[in-house]
């Protein structure tokens, strides 16, 4: 087994803190200028619906719904800005809406 002392760990950290460091501050501050960013997106929508008189009902799921969609695709932006491939993710997503298309195809 090698020797590790205190020394190589302490070079190691501070190597890693340099190179991922700034890539994942710059993640964390888009997760959260995103993160406000689609609330006042939501916010807006959620007023101009109420300016058209859609249903509460609607208007509440159609809010939801585009607010779980740009907070998802912020993740996965976010996911990709520190490193983590994403391909998978989108692969899956797009397995799933694939689903709830056919879904609602044969229920119509």
């Amino acid at each position: 087994m090698k020797d590790i002392s205190i020394e190589t760990l302490y070079t190691k950290a501070i190597e890693m803190l340099m190179t991922y460091g700034p890539r994942f501050l710059l993640a964390i501050f888009v997760l959260i200028v995103g993160w406000w960013f689609v609330g006042r997106i939501a916010s807006m929508a959620e007023k101009s619906m109420a300016k058209v008189k859609f249903e509460a009902g609607l208007s509440h799921f159609l809010v939801s719904f585009l607010s779980v969609i740009l907070k998802l695709l912020l993740l996965i932006s976010v996911a990709s800005m520190i490193g983590i491939e994403t391909t998978s993710f989108i692969a899956m997503l797009g397995a799933a809406g694939l689903a709830v298309g056919m879904a609602l195809y044969q229920s119509a």
